[in-house]
């Protein structure tokens, strides 16, 4: 497998952490769809497929924080809890991505998505329950908000991130995970 350079990470890292700030401007202009659709998560998603786990989590910082200095998205109460739970997705898919190799790019990045979304979620309702919001936080609190009420963002992401990662790789934009399999 050929490898970026950490430039051209850094870059796509760059351009991951701007969506961070866009992508929610376009979908809060929707009343109630940034909860829905969760479009900060599809940048951070993103940057830990393509660039691996440590610019994932640059990503799962500074998208939100930088997000949240300019436009006011997420409110600054809300921010601690959303770090949480975008580092968590920006570092799972970087390490899931890395560690399974099934010789088919869409299962891998399905595989990836999926571990991501689901650790991620454990871990922001867990810190929810534990750091900011102790006593305030249920399960049904948690599965209603991180299972039912995203089923469209999770469906969004799903659908969208393996093929803006495969269209990519046939731009040539990225190296193919797997060159000789297509």
């Amino acid at each position: 497998m050929v490898k970026m350079s950490h430039v051209k990470k850094t870059n796509i890292t760059a351009v991951c952490i701007a969506l961070c700030v866009v992508l929610p401007m376009a979908f809060h202009t929707i009343p109630g769809a940034g909860g829905i659709f969760m479009p900060m998560h599809i940048p951070v998603l993103l940057c830990g497929l393509i660039c691996g786990w440590p610019f994932g989590l640059l990503c799962g910082i500074a998208g939100p924080l930088l997000s949240s200095l300019l436009t006011g998205m997420p409110q600054a109460v809300h921010v601690p809890a959303m770090l949480v739970e975008l580092v968590s997705y920006g570092v799972i898919t970087g390490i899931v991505m890395r560690l399974v190799n099934t010789q088919k790019i869409y299962a891998d990045l399905y595989i990836s998505l999926v571990a991501a979304m689901l650790v991620g979620r454990v871990v922001a309702g867990i810190s929810r329950a534990l750091i900011f919001a102790p006593g305030d936080y249920s399960v049904a609190i948690w599965a209603t908000s991180f299972f039912v009420r995203s089923l469209p963002g999770m469906a969004l992401q799903l659908a969208i991130l393996p093929t803006i990662v495969v269209a990519l790789e046939a731009a040539r934009i990225l190296p193919r995970k797997y060159p000789k399999a297509r």
